[in-house]
């Protein structure tokens, strides 16, 4: 059934006209002009068919009709600015669906949640790691970190970090192999692997030393099993520079040599562009954007191995 409901201006008219027991007050908390409110009061009384208020002395006062009508005006203005409220709450607070990869989550993004939690503790986290790169349109997340070249249809994209390709190794095994002090010393080592072996071809040829074998060592099919063996001192990894930020920093890895290969793709937050905006998806982007400009910062100012 189709609402016949007045005009929203009239309403807050005669509401803050009743309250106020005058039209120039009301006026004043509208940013309107006294004329105005008279105005759209006696509208709202033409399209009533009944008087609203009576003067007497300079003063509005409520007709029978009017203080019924108001106690209806006021609970359905409350209502709605409750209603409101909840809605903003809701956008700026309460849970946040996030989408990443198991490599991202388990190397860089789980390590700091702690750290969002005590600065928002509005936002309850729900994190779900996969290889599979959601459809917002069907499934229920309202944010993705993903690994790639920032070009998804539909989607706002904010870079969070480019990444580098180095080798990376525990501390220990450095000393173990009798000191890593060129590329070459690399024959040496252990050489750990991700899919395949292409990518330490790549760095070794680059480091002039392609003339090494580096088709042996194991090879796992995710990154942080590669870093992780590499912590446990099992041999040296390739690492990308923002899985293995959090280790170097605290010491359980280090970086033997300084040549670093840029790598075609980045991480990226995403989220639907007509949603993107939100309060609480904002804070949580600026949060990962900061924490990845301080792992930068304080990479580039730590000593080298």
């Amino acid at each position: 059934m189709r609402r016949r409901l007045p005009s929203l201006n009239g309403l807050k008219a005669f509401e803050a006209a009743a309250r106020h027991e005058s039209f120039t007050r009301a006026a004043a908390e509208l940013y309107v002009t006294p004329g105005a409110v008279s105005q759209q009061v006696k509208g709202l009384e033409d399209e009533l068919g009944l008087k609203l208020f009576t003067r007497a002395r300079q003063r509005l006062h409520l007709t029978e009709a009017g203080r019924g009508y108001l106690e209806v005006v006021r609970d359905a203005m409350d209502r709605l600015a409750e209603g409101t409220e909840r809605l903003r709450a809701r956008e700026t607070a309460g849970v946040l669906n996030v989408t990443t990869s198991p490599n991202f989550a388990a190397k860089w993004l789980v390590h700091r949640l702690g750290r969002f939690a005590a600065r928002h503790p509005e936002i309850d986290l729900r994190v779900s790691a996969s290889l599979q790169h959601v459809d917002f349109a069907r499934d229920d997340f309202d944010m993705a970190i993903r690994h790639g070249d920032g070009r998804w249809s539909g989607l706002d994209a904010v870079k969070l970090c480019a990444e580098r390709l180095f080798p990376v190794a525990a501390p220990g095994y450095v000393r173990a192999t009798g000191g890593l002090a060129s590329p070459a010393d690399l024959a040496r080592a252990r050489l750990l692997h991700t899919n395949d072996t292409r990518d330490w071809q790549t760095w070794l040829a680059a480091a002039g030393a392609a003339h090494l074998d580096a088709a042996k060592g194991p090879v796992f099919n995710q990154a942080s099993m590669a870093i992780d063996a590499a912590i446990d001192g099992q041999g040296i990894a390739l690492g990308r520079s923002a899985l293995v930020a959090w280790d170097l920093l605290a010491g359980r890895l280090v970086k033997p040599f300084p040549l670093a290969l840029k790598v075609d793709y980045a991480y990226w937050i995403v989220a639907p562009r007509a949603t993107a905006a939100k309060p609480k998806i904002a804070t949580f982007r600026a949060w990962l954007v900061a924490e990845a400009a301080g792992d930068a910062e304080r990479l580039r100012a730590a000593p080298a191995a």
